[in-house]
């Protein structure tokens, strides 16, 4: 069952998105997609709020999550986060597959 992790980081004049930017010039976003296990690592911008940034992050499993953390990216990931003085709010989620009936309103 995979798991997925929602991560907004909120900061102040245009930090949330600098640190992910960083994040992708840095290479490290791609290092992250090269980890085993790993299924999505991307970034989106907030509509409704410019100075927030999401993070989807989605994992084949907590074993891969737990490498993950136990990495030498998560050094550079908390640098980054305090060099933008960013905030962060966590949603974490284990994937259900979409049920039948409800398979006729997805368009794809």
């Amino acid at each position: 069952m995979s798991i997925t992790v929602n991560l907004r980081y909120t900061g102040a004049n245009g930090s949330a998105r600098a640190f992910a930017e960083e994040m992708i010039s840095s290479g490290t976003v791609d290092a992250i997609r090269a980890e085993e296990g790993n299924l999505r690592y991307e970034y989106y911008q907030s509509l409704d709020d410019p100075e927030t940034i999401l993070l989807v992050d989605s994992w084949a499993n907590q074993e891969a999550i737990d490498a993950h953390h136990s990495s030498p990216m998560m050094a550079t990931i908390a640098s980054l986060r305090e060099k933008y003085d960013l905030h962060m709010t966590v949603e974490r989620y284990n994937r259900a597959d979409t049920p039948e009936s409800e398979n006729r309103f997805i368009r794809k």
